[in-house]
């Protein structure tokens, strides 16, 4: 077709245009790989990033083949442009662009650049074929405008195709975060997160997850500013294949990087780095610092060394962002932990660590704290030893968790000792402790919770073999008589849990207690506990008690042995509560290491109390304290018959110590006083004080009892054990 006919007129122009575009194709077509070649090496100059993944050049390549052949089919069976889809191949390169983190404008730059490619290598071979430049000049308008029609419907459906798997990545990506704030944190131990981060790291994107933490974040002080050299710890360390690649250091072994390497820049500057490696087994790292409250906790590395693609930007913004929830979680165990150590620390500081040896009892003991989230309670335990050889058991609970429980409960504990000192009976002793429970709550500031506790109060005396007990709320204590053996038959102990009144809760005020007097027999056990031990989510108290009963039933054992049998069988797994248990077998003294006479009110009885407490002390073989123990009883009778009221008893008591005991009816108490030079009483007193080790004064429901102890010159008398 010549020029002079191409110009005759626009039809016949379009129509030689047509024609001429239809032989080009057709000259092309055999070449059509040259063409491919062409446009991906064009491609490959202006966008060499499309090349760093091999499932991205892969899919550029056919998506080129298929642009190419598309447009070859166009000019050379002249279709209308209009009518062209989208093809498959180009769909599929869009997702490709997409999955792969490439930004939406290089998308269009390669249609841009591709169609492009293909457009001059049509125009030169229009120039090959012809010389007519008329035909050339319409031939490349017509391309111009056939490229501008096919780019846009060709890029729009792609670009609606890059948004949608775009939009599923997003969504993939929130589930994967989602996931991760599920599956990470999920208990306040530090190592069992950082497990957990390592795991939700290989389940997604990684091939290896390693996770070090700082090692000042272990040490109860907090956390320091990042070392140079940083001293790590490997916390955790999650790979898709056991050992494979190998790490170079083990769980639990403390390292350090190197001063100028990139895990050690990335911690000082605290920002996460992408970086791609090619002389190890791992071609592609993200190395993301651990960072939770303005503090760098360590640093995580998601690793991939299978032929895959190496991390882009989005997976670092993903990891990014898995890692700063871990920190958290992280921070928050560490600071649970630390505040979980400084409690306990406080309230085994505040437990009696040693009890000592008791003429009334012998004693075991345990504390048990939580293993739940609500960290160190309140639950204590005492062995007070008090005057006439008798002994309190006191087990207390507080309300509440953590440093503020423990506080409250070593408050409480030293009241009670406080109270104890002065030998108030049970009910009096928590009326006071009641009293103290709600002036501590005025004294805290508004805002906290209200204080409330409970305690049982039992006093058990070694003479009258009677045990004295109130209870502010608390559980009950349970008794076991010594076995008893019938025939051949196995032995098993008797277990009661006496049916006493349980006043309220501290705290409340206002409301009575009562002291409640049972006997107990030698040799039986007192059994102490807080509810934790026989209540929790998975079982009533009804069930607990019926545990209780079957293990304290079993043949007798020692009290340690008792003690680890029913921690056992009553907490099969770590308890959700505090536990504080006591267990005291009772003893009783011996008739011989007690000695009581009735005296009657009269000044002349003072000798013959003096005669009863010289011989006394001859039976005992202890005639080296006669002379201070006279005087003594001499002082404290004498006070008794003139100042107290009838009827009026000595009471000697030989255990560890000797005790000298005068009781009376009047309620009220004597008192130490000064006397003047000149005075001729005053003196008694003073003078029992400084010969004394120990003295005091108890009341009881009768009256008083003025008491005083010494202590023996050798070990004393061995006492009978059960």
């Amino acid at each position: 077709m010549t020029a002079s006919v191409f110009a005759r007129s626009i039809p016949a122009v379009a129509s030689g245009v047509e024609a001429f575009l239809s032989e080009v194709s057709r000259g092309l077509r055999p070449r059509a790989d040259q063409l491919v070649d062409a446009v991906v090496d064009i491609l490959g100059s202006e966008l060499p990033e499309l090349w760093r993944s091999e499932d991205l050049a892969t899919g550029v390549r056919l998506a080129v083949s298929g642009h190419v052949a598309a447009v070859l089919d166009l000019n050379e069976h002249g279709l209308d442009v209009t009518e062209v889809k989208a093809l498959p191949a180009g769909i599929e390169v869009a997702r490709r662009f997409a999955r792969h983190g490439v930004p939406i404008n290089k998308l269009l730059r390669s249609y841009r650049l591709g169609h492009a490619g293909l457009l001059r290598q049509m125009c030169d071979e229009a120039a090959r074929l012809t010389s007519d430049t008329e035909l050339i000049s319409a031939t490349v308008i017509t391309l111009g405008a056939q490229s501008f029609e096919y780019i846009d419907r060709a890029s729009e459906q792609a670009v609606l195709a890059y948004q949608e798997e775009r939009d599923q990545w997003l969504q993939r990506r929130l589930i994967v975060i989602n996931e991760a704030g599920t599956r990470i944190g999920t208990t306040l131990d530090i190592t069992r997160t950082a497990e957990e981060l390592a795991t939700v790291g290989t389940d997604h994107f990684a091939d290896l997850v390693t996770v070090d933490l700082l090692d000042s974040v272990f040490q109860e002080e907090g956390v320091e500013p990042v070392p140079v050299p940083p001293a790590l710890r490997r916390v955790a360390q999650q790979s898709i294949w056991d050992g494979c690649p190998e790490s170079e250091v083990g769980t639990g072994h403390k390292h350090i990087f190197p001063e100028d390497s990139v895990p050690a820049r990335a911690l000082a500057t605290g920002q996460p780095q992408r970086h791609r490696i090619t002389t190890s087994d791992v071609h592609s790292i993200l190395l993301v610092p651990l960072q939770a409250r303005g503090n760098t906790l360590g640093l995580v590395q998601f690793m991939r060394h299978r032929p895959t693609d190496p991390f882009d930007d989005d997976d670092l913004l993903l990891a990014n962002e898995i890692a700063s929830r871990a920190a958290v979680s992280i921070d928050n165990a560490r600071r649970y932990t630390h505040e979980r150590l400084t409690a306990l620390t406080l309230q085994r500081s505040l437990l009696q660590q040693q009890v000592p040896e008791q003429p009334a009892v012998e004693t075991a003991c345990r504390y048990l704290p939580s293993g739940s989230r609500a960290g160190v309670g309140g639950d204590w335990y005492d062995v007070i030893p008090l005057s006439g050889a008798r002994v309190a058991l006191v087990v207390g609970d507080v309300v509440g968790h953590g440093l503020h429980a423990s506080a409250t409960m070593g408050r409480l504990r030293t009241a009670v000792r406080a109270f104890a000192d002065i030998d108030l009976i049970p009910d009096e002793l928590l009326t006071h402790l009641d009293d103290v429970v709600i002036r501590l709550e005025r004294e805290e500031a508004r805002g906290t919770d209200e204080i409330s506790a409970t305690c049982l109060y039992a006093v058990y005396d070694p003479v009258s073999r009677l045990c004295s007990l109130a209870s502010a709320g608390h559980v009950l204590p349970a008794l076991v008589t010594p076995p008893t053996r019938s025939g051949n038959g196995p032995t098993s102990c008797h277990v009661e849990f006496p049916q006493l009144p349980i006043g309220p809760p501290l705290g409340l005020g206002g409301l009575p207690f009562e002291t409640v007097q049972f006997e107990v027999p030698e040799g039986s056990l007192l059994v102490l506990y807080t509810d934790g031990l026989i209540e929790s989510r998975a079982r009533d108290v009804d069930t607990g008690l019926t545990l209780l009963r079957e293990v304290l039933a079993q043949a007798p054992t020692s009290l340690e042995d008792t003690c680890d049998r029913l921690l056992s069988a009553l907490l099969p797994s770590r308890p959700s509560d505090d536990i504080a248990l006591l267990i005291a077998r009772t003893r009783t003294l011996d008739t011989d290491q007690v000695a009581a006479w009735d005296l009657p009110s009269d000044p002349a009885i003072v000798s013959e109390a003096r005669t009863h407490a010289s011989d006394q002390l001859s039976a005992w073989g202890l005639e080296d304290m006669a002379f201070t123990t006279e005087l003594m009883v001499s002082e404290l009778v004498t006070n008794a018959i003139r100042y107290g009221k009838p009827p009026i008893s000595l009471r000697m008591i030989l255990h560890s110590t000797l005790t000298c005991e005068v009781a009376d009816t009047s309620s009220t108490a004597p008192h130490l006083r000064r006397a003047r030079t000149f005075d001729e009483n005053g003196r008694g007193l003073l003078l029992v004080a400084q010969l004394a080790g120990n003295w005091g004064t108890r009341h009881t429901r009768e009256g008083k009892v003025i008491w005083a102890e010494q202590r023996l010159p050798a070990a004393g008398m061995p006492l009978r054990r059960i």
